[in-house]
């Protein structure tokens, strides 16, 4: 079973993901930024996921994990909780 090991960033709106995104973009600590902004409870860990199997999250956000390129900042993607920024850092 293809699994992946993401982190994100969960955002009330597109223009605050927008302005996290420009942030990391320019070098700011992706855990650090999400532990302060997110309002998702993976905030505690940096914002990560850990491992995720296909089925696990919502569609939006999956078809990101398991179809983009790793270890770059990709979002705001739109999900029925927020704006997601998600960094891809394992797949299989």
């Amino acid at each position: 079973m293809k699994s992946a090991m993401a982190k994100h960033i969960l955002l009330k709106t597109k223009p605050e993901a927008e302005s996290i995104k420009d942030k990391l973009e320019k070098g700011a600590d992706f855990a650090k930024l999400a532990r302060k902004f997110s309002t998702c409870p993976t905030k505690k860990r940096g914002g990560d996921l850990g491992e995720i199997f296909k089925g696990q999250l919502v569609k939006p956000v999956e078809s990101v994990i398991f179809k983009q390129s790793l270890h770059q900042v990709h979002g705001p993607i739109k999900s029925k909780f927020g704006f997601h920024l998600i960094v891809i850092y394992f797949r299989d």
